[in-house]
């Protein structure tokens, strides 16, 4: 199973790709890291989900929108603390390169504007990758973006 290796400022974030629950999903959001959109962006929200994406960069993303939501189409993934999903705004918008990894327990998420699409996770057993994510959120609650260096797909 292949996963998204997050370098940040702050450490690194592994993220477990779930093509059970999301394969086009997936496969945009692997584009998206092969393009490097991600490479030099931040993360810059941190209240119950931490987010990142092109959002305020100004670069132009040349993979357009995700065409499908796939929150209620394959294996269900609940919004719950480690899990990684593509936002959007209301229905019937599927989605970009937005994509937030939720702080806690976000199950209202699964059915919110048609519900927010998990397609990847931090491994329950990674605690490298959960203690980044924190660090994440406390450095951007504080008022700093958190610059990520790189994104690479990995196996």
């Amino acid at each position: 199973m292949s996963a998204l290796r997050i370098e940040t400022e702050a450490g690194a974030i592994t993220l477990r790709l779930r093509p059970d629950a999301a394969p086009e999903t997936c496969k945009y959001i692997l584009q998206c890291v092969a393009s490097k959109l991600y490479d030099g962006r931040s993360f810059y929200r941190s209240d119950f989900v931490i987010q990142f994406g092109l959002h305020g960069s100004g670069v132009q993303n040349p993979h357009g929108d995700l065409s499908v939501n796939e929150t209620h189409a394959h294996v269900k993934l609940s919004n719950r603390r480690g899990t990684c999903s593509v936002a959007h705004w209301d229905v019937p918008d599927c989605g970009n390169t937005e994509c937030f990894i939720n702080l806690g327990e976000n199950a209202h998420l699964d059915a919110a504007y048609g519900g927010y699409c998990v397609f990847a996770e931090v491994d329950a057993a990674d605690a490298v990758s959960f203690a980044t994510v924190d660090k994440i959120a406390a450095q951007v609650k504080g008022g700093e973006h958190a610059r990520i260096v790189s994104v690479q797909a990995v196996d």
